[in-house]
């Protein structure tokens, strides 16, 4: 009888967000709007569809449902989760998050056409071996239609999420939001050269996680690496 009136008076956190954003009129005050990580003022359910919004269509993507299970459970290394950090001014750094090890890299990207960030992510991708780069998950975006090219140079299968689903990039996701303590909105991103981007990702690398049981990806992102040799 407890534990039933224990999960009656439980409260979503999507209740307690939408009785905080409508007594607001669907806009956090500036005092409560400092308080987030994010510091977002505007309140959007993920289920939420934007008017107008149209499904990209990608030739010849492979959906994240014929993903290979060991990638979904994370126990191989080698798996890759990647997106599209936007800045003012046209700016742009790609992200690429190991779902294994959580290890980042950061690549500049010199615009968002397709050429320009499939050059980018090759460039990346050529700097490790490649037992422990076998697939990237992307979303939707525009500049993924030249990935047959990608998967052409560097032997590395593209998988693309579901529409409106961020969830599936998860890990990726997670850490963008990290960035933006480094990488604000509005900031004009095009300066920092790939040494300044690096030095961040390494930041983010060398701080100790809980789902590590408190290595940091970058230690256990050497393990792969040592069994890889």
């Amino acid at each position: 009888m407890r534990r039933h009136q224990e999960e009656q008076e439980r409260v979503s956190h999507e209740t307690i967000y939408r009785s905080l954003y409508v007594q607001t009129r669907g806009v956090l005050k500036k005092d409560l709007q400092q308080c987030l990580r994010s510091p977002r003022a505007i309140r959007r359910s993920r289920h939420a569809t934007q008017k107008g919004l149209k499904l990209r269509k990608i030739k010849d993507a492979v959906p994240i449902s014929e993903r290979p299970p060991e990638i979904e459970d994370r126990a191989v290394p080698g798996h890759w989760e990647g997106d599209l950090i936007v800045g003012a001014n046209n700016s742009y750094i790609a992200t690429l998050v190991e779902r294994h090890s959580r290890f980042v890299m950061l690549a500049k990207v010199a615009n968002k056409d397709t050429q320009s960030v499939i050059t980018a992510l090759i460039k990346q991708a050529r700097k490790l071996p490649k037992e422990l780069y076998r697939s990237l998950t992307w979303d939707r975006g525009s500049e993924m239609t030249g990935h047959l090219t990608f998967t052409m140079a560097t032997k590395i299968d593209v998988y693309f999420c579901d529409p409106q689903s961020p969830w599936h990039r998860g890990s990726n996701e997670n850490t963008n939001r990290l960035l933006r303590q480094y990488f604000p909105r509005g900031l004009d991103i095009s300066a920092y050269s790939q040494a300044k981007l690096s030095a961040v990702a390494r930041q983010l690398n060398e701080r100790p996680r809980k789902t590590l049981q408190y290595e940091t990806p970058a230690q256990k992102f050497a393990q792969c690496v040592a069994a890889t040799r």
